[in-house]
């Protein structure tokens, strides 16, 4: 299945849009460009061609001119009338730059003074044209060429004049002039959109935001090979065009990661596999408290949440994450439900129009990975349904951790007594001595009613006691109270999923937000 279509590449240098046509595979993605192309005859360069046109009595030279150096952009001939003279010699074409008139180089000269030039030229004029690869979208050059075109560039009005040479200049000729034709053994050319760059779409991330800013592009995206090439900035008509590329490009992505995933996980043991892997990007938090974010490449592998810098591509990889934490220890969180008006969202966000809300975050699709030691990582992904299925990853992979690992004993304290607590799936919660292992209380889980800690290292658990049902109270320090807490919050969590996994579904934010279409 191949997806084809018209859209602009935008070069943020000079401000400009150029038309290209883009081609999506399962693998890859391809830009091309349009060109003219000698598809016979000796001349194999389609670089420069020289062209005499016998100007005609009715009809003139055939064509018409549009730009100039005073906008930054050669002459480029911008129509070609049918069955005139520009298009009997079948060797001009819309969008061709003039470079020469009868021998003057006219590469820097003003519209008026190519107008004025052709118009004088006499009854036979020598023109040399270069088709213009990167004709600035301004132009308003249709992609057809010639006859009319149905595509995205025809059909609107150029800010620019567009002077018309199908009038007559200055003829002598009285007699009907002989066409301007194709000799036999000439070279014949043809435009034809020719592939500039292919970008492979395995491990690629795409980037909706101006580099460094938590700004949108309107309907606007890069797509960033694994190598770092990048096709630029895509740029699309509307809205609309703009998502369908987006969310087809995505699940193509997304479809290699799956099969990447399956060829991991066939070296892996049943304990090790990945259940998630993809592109966010992590907020770093600037001393100026300017948000910046940075591309993150996040798997969830057996018992182990990775941060990397670069996707894994070998087994030997996975030694060289940026951080990695233990599955049972983190708590995963959805940011800021301001996702609370279905209908905003699916409108707006999803075509990028969010830019006049008052966000504590400009960029929608956000979630937390809270850690150990009171720390977090907070990430952003570009698409809703991205975030649905991180939210469903960590939620599986967290609760196989669970199941796999059974029990996890922490070292504490109390009252200058070192003691050990241990969260089991099967018992719930036992504190026993460390020294003579004798057990000083245990509870099930359904007995916890609260807790309440200083932040710190200090914790209160409000256990209810069966036989006389009044609250009471255990506390117990620890080294590193928050992967305690997300620890008891991992087994519980996981404990109500085995009993009622349709409660845990009911409960996820993300899902209900996922674009419905």
């Amino acid at each position: 299945q191949t997806k084809t279509g018209i859209a602009l590449l935008y070069d943020e240098v000079s401000e400009n849009a150029y038309d290209i046509r883009l081609k999506l595979t399962k693998e890859v993605l391809t830009i091309q460009k349009q060109d003219v192309v000698c598809v016979s005859g000796s001349d194999q360069s389609a670089n420069h061609r020289t062209v005499t046109l016998r100007r005609q009595p009715v009809g003139g030279l055939g064509l018409s001119i549009k730009g100039g150096a005073e906008h930054k952009v050669p002459v480029v001939i911008s129509k070609i009338f049918k069955n005139q003279a520009a298009e009997q010699t079948g060797m001009l074409f819309i969008g061709d730059a003039i470079i020469q008139v009868n021998g003057i180089n006219v590469e820097s000269a003003t519209h008026e003074e190519v107008v004025h030039l052709l118009r004088n030229a006499g009854d036979e004029v020598t023109i040399t044209v270069q088709y213009l690869r990167e004709a600035p979208s301004f132009l308003k050059l249709p992609l057809g060429s010639p006859g009319p075109s149905s595509d995205h560039s025809s059909g609107t009005s150029s800010p620019l004049f567009d002077s018309g040479l199908h009038l007559n200049g200055n003829s002598t000729n009285t007699a009907p002039s002989s066409p301007s034709s194709p000799i036999a053994n000439e070279p014949k050319y043809e435009k034809r959109w020719l592939d500039t760059l292919s970008v492979p779409l395995s491990m690629a991330r795409i980037s909706r935001y101006k580099t460094g800013t938590d700004k949108l592009r309107s309907n606007a995206f890069e797509v960033l090979a694994l190598d770092g090439v990048s096709t630029g900035i895509l740029q699309f008509y509307t809205a609309q065009e703009s998502a369908d590329w987006l969310r087809a490009m995505s699940t193509n992505i997304s479809d290699l990661t799956l099969q990447n995933m399956k060829m991991a996980n066939k070296c892996c043991s049943p304990s090790d596999q990945v259940i998630h892997m993809g592109w966010v990007n992590e907020r770093l938090e600037g001393t100026d408290s300017s948000q910046l974010y940075k591309f993150k490449f996040l798997a969830l592998k057996g018992s182990s949440f990775y941060i990397f810098s670069t996707p894994p591509v070998s087994t030997l990889d996975w030694v060289r994450a940026e951080k990695i934490y233990n599955l049972c220890e983190v708590l995963f969180k959805i940011h800021k439900l301001w996702l609370a008006d279905d209908c905003w969202l699916q409108a707006n966000l999803y075509l990028g129009i969010h830019q006049d809300f008052d966000l504590e975050d400009q960029r929608p699709y956000c979630f937390s990975v809270l850690v150990g030691h009171g720390k977090s990582h907070y990430f952003n992904v570009e698409l809703g349904s991205e975030l649905a299925v991180w939210e469903k990853s960590f939620q599986r992979a967290i609760f196989l951790e669970v199941q796999r690992t059974g029990s996890k004993t922490y070292m504490c304290s109390w009252q200058g007594d070192t003691l050990c607590f241990t969260i089991d799936f099967a018992l719930g919660f036992t504190c026993f001595d460390s020294k003579t292992k004798n057990v000083l209380w245990r509870f099930k889980f359904s007995q916890l009613k609260g807790s309440s800690d200083d932040g710190k290292t200090r914790v209160k658990l409000l256990f209810q006691n069966l036989d006389t049902k009044q609250i009471e109270t255990k506390e117990l320090e620890f080294q590193d109270l928050t992967a305690v807490l997300h620890c008891i919050h991992s087994f519980i969590a996981a404990k109500v999923a085995s009993v009622d996994p349709v409660f845990i579904d009911s409960q996820s934010i993300a899902r209900k937000y996922m674009y419905s279409n």
